[in-house]
């Protein structure tokens, strides 16, 4: 196993936004589990050996049993320190008392409108160019996600834009982001001098990504 995990790595980057001159926002993980309900069937089996601190994306997409799934994510985040941010669903969230929301790069504009009815709610919008990272950001979310990274086996994924590229977007930026797509142990530390608040990942968060 190497020495950097993907854990130690978010965590490196969390310290670095915060030690920048107009950083990380108070408040935002350094770490995000996105759920996914064919690449990780057991959430909170992950839920359970995220660090303290790191937030949880949980993602519904429609399931019949979302509320109590949800409310099982939600236990765990309180019991262990963790955020829970909702996928798209803004009263699923309010519902579940979760800590923010996650928007789809269509719902991006939704951000400002959210925050000022829930003014404590973090909320995040994904990106998957810098013109939409731009717009996200413009319209009120807290964070952007950007992807993807790295190849991905997710069926939505597109072509992968490289640390170098991904550095360029970060850079580019008025507000934080994190890097989602092909994350794990191996690629993260690629991304250590991308400017980035946090990581993201689905997969990479599984098995013994957490393990040191």
């Amino acid at each position: 196993m190497s020495f950097w995990t993907l854990e130690r790595t978010a965590a490196l980057l969390g310290l670095r936004a915060r030690l920048r001159k107009g950083g990380g926002r108070k408040g935002l993980p350094h770490l995000l589990f996105f759920t996914d309900p064919i690449r990780t069937p057991d959430p909170e089996a992950i839920a359970e050996r995220l660090p303290r601190g790191a937030a949880i994306v949980y993602r519904a997409f429609g399931a019949e049993d979302a509320e109590a799934r949800g409310a099982r994510l939600m236990a765990i985040a309180r019991r262990r320190g963790l955020a829970l941010l909702v996928g798209a669903d803004a009263q699923l969230a309010r519902r579940l008392g979760a800590h923010g929301v996650h928007l789809p790069e269509r719902l991006a504009h939704q951000a400002r409108r959210l925050k000022a009815a829930r003014p404590r709610w973090v909320v995040t919008a994904a990106a998957h160019s810098e013109r939409a990272a731009r717009r996200g950001l413009a319209a009120g979310a807290d964070a952007v996600v950007i992807s993807v990274a790295f190849p991905s086996r997710s069926a939505s994924a597109g072509a992968a834009m490289g640390p170098v590229r991904l550095a360029r977007i970060v850079r580019s930026l008025n507000g934080p982001a994190y890097g989602l797509g092909g994350i794990t142990n191996e690629t993260a530390r690629r991304l250590l001098d991308a400017g980035l608040v946090g990581l993201a990942a689905v997969e990479g968060l599984g098995g013994d990504a957490l393990r040191t």
